[in-house]
């Protein structure tokens, strides 16, 4: 998919909110870092990687629920091994979010020793927290936040656009930030993957193309869960191209227009939906060995 690596995804108020990050990074004292926990490596921003440095971090795996568990723990596994804090988190249901407080202050540690030497026992945490769009930021802050003033979320990319702070409860103030693509997709991997969770506008791609790509993966990694869901009884042996089975899918839901064809664009769009609301089951799209 060609088309997704070329697309240009740094308007002008992603590079304006890249200069403000760079700005804000010295008012904290650790970043949480929010991924997807279905593909934690197309979701990780190399240009906030390179403003975050040597801050602490926690890595956060967002809608854990929605992702393949044996993997999650596999990525947890992973982070640990190259010295990252990771924690899975379900920001809809709050689930593995009281753990983040601790997983903080475990990272934490030594600094907030230092603090209290100083005299500065209780001293708020202070927390930026960073990610792509749509990969659940606003959530995560309103699940933690007690009171009034919560961020605003919508399921769609792009809907911060400014740096907020918030205070929440148990001393720690949390640090809004809008969402934050990179100039370009050297992998088209990657830009396919975060166009299957919707973390890039997929009105301005082919979504017969796309989900064609989605199938020929789900079937490589999850061929029962997608067997189950359609119904299309396609053996591991059949080596169908995308199309194929979206022509499968298409038909046995009865999506046909004149002459008996089968309404692609409808069944893709379908599909697409189904797989971002979860409808196929738990997958991780990018998996650890």
């Amino acid at each position: 998919m060609s088309d997704i690596q070329s697309i240009q995804w740094f308007p002008g108020h992603m590079a304006k909110t890249r200069r403000k990050i760079a700005e804000d990074i010295k008012l904290v004292d650790i970043v949480a870092e929010i991924l997807d926990a279905r593909i934690p490596q197309s979701s990780s921003n190399p240009v906030l990687r390179e403003i975050i440095r040597t801050k602490p971090k926690v890595v956060l795996l967002n809608k854990s629920d929605m992702a393949d568990a044996v993997q999650t723990d596999r990525w947890i596994a992973k982070f640990q091994r190259e010295a990252v804090r990771a924690l899975p988190i379900d920001c809809k249901t709050g689930k593995g979010i009281p753990a983040f407080y601790a997983a903080v202050k475990e990272v934490l540690q030594s600094q907030i020793a230092a603090w209290e030497k100083k005299g500065m026992k209780g001293r708020p945490i202070r927390v930026m927290v960073l990610g792509i769009p749509n990969v659940g930021k606003s959530s995560f802050i309103n699940r933690t936040i007690k009171g009034r003033g919560k961020a605003e979320v919508q399921d769609r990319p792009g809907v911060t656009r400014q740096n907020r702070w918030f205070s929440v409860g148990k001393g720690f103030e949390l640090l809004d930030t809008p969402g934050v693509l990179w100039p370009k997709f050297e992998d088209p991997l990657v830009g396919e993957h975060l166009a299957f969770t919707g973390a890039v506008k997929s009105e301005i791609l082919d979504p017969e193309g796309l989900a064609c790509r989605l199938l020929e993966l789900l079937m490589e990694l999850y061929p029962q869960a997608v067997n189950e869901r359609y119904q299309t009884g396609i053996s591991p042996s059949d080596r169908l191209e995308g199309y194929e089975i979206l022509e499968r899918i298409g038909r046995k839901r009865g999506m046909l227009v004149s002459g008996g064809q089968v309404n692609t664009e409808r069944a893709a769009i379908t599909l697409l939906d189904e797989y971002r609301g979860g409808k196929l089951g738990p997958m991780t799209l990018e998996q650890v060995i």
